[in-house]
């Protein structure tokens, strides 16, 4: 595996914000994403958050793996195309958490689960047959990791943000359809059985069951 440069840049710049961070609460506190301070016009929290990280093994989580999917985006798409995808997912990862919390002003968030979603749904939609863990299909992990964040955007379990890794992820798989289209025939199976899960839960939004 390579690790391209472009991918060096990303993962330092998380380390260097999210190490700030660490030790600087007033300046976590003041990029950190939350519903009440980007109502009063501090949009650019929608950004800072996803370099900004809970503790090291949160930092670790993320960047261990993006380090594992962006080689995969990089070589097909390249570097520029690799950074387009990451911010994309970043900020339509914040703008679906900003959307299924608009009304709860003391609710924050951090971390780059939704940039990282979209690397790896990216990565799974360029290469299907690709294993996650030596065992699990690629399009099988990426059908079960849209479920269960369904699963967990309705029952809003545990400390993560199930939104954003929907929001993300999202991004990801459209981002790189719209760059690459002739996926849509080459892997046809794959985007639908990935899609399914996304037009659920639009449906289920639409109906107020989310």
């Amino acid at each position: 595996m390579n690790l391209e440069l472009v991918t060096i840049g990303v993962i330092v710049a998380n380390v260097l914000v999210s190490l700030k961070g660490f030790n600087d609460y007033a300046f976590r506190s003041k990029y950190i994403f939350n519903i009440g301070a980007i109502h009063r016009g501090e949009h650019i929290r929608m950004i800072t958050s996803a370099f900004l990280h809970a503790d090291m093994q949160h930092l670790a989580f993320n960047m261990i793996t993006l380090f594992f999917f962006a080689d995969t985006v990089v070589y097909f798409l390249g570097a520029t195309y690799f950074l387009l995808i990451y911010l994309g997912s970043l900020l339509l990862g914040s703008l679906f958490s900003f959307y299924f919390h608009k009304d709860e002003h003391h609710y924050s968030a951090l971390g780059a689960s939704g940039a990282v979603s979209g690397i790896l749904f990216s990565a799974v939609l360029l290469r299907p047959t690709m294993m996650i863990n030596f065992i699990i299909p690629g399009y099988v992990f990426a059908i079960g990791y849209l479920l269960y964040s369904i699963y967990g955007m309705k029952n809003r379990t545990g400390n993560i943000g199930h939104d954003a890794h929907f929001g993300g992820a999202v991004a990801g798989f459209v981002i790189t359809l719209l760059l690459k289209p002739e996926l849509l025939y080459q892997s046809t199976l794959t985007v639908i059985a990935i899609g399914i899960p996304i037009v659920v839960l639009f449906v289920m939004n639409k109906m107020g069951k989310i």
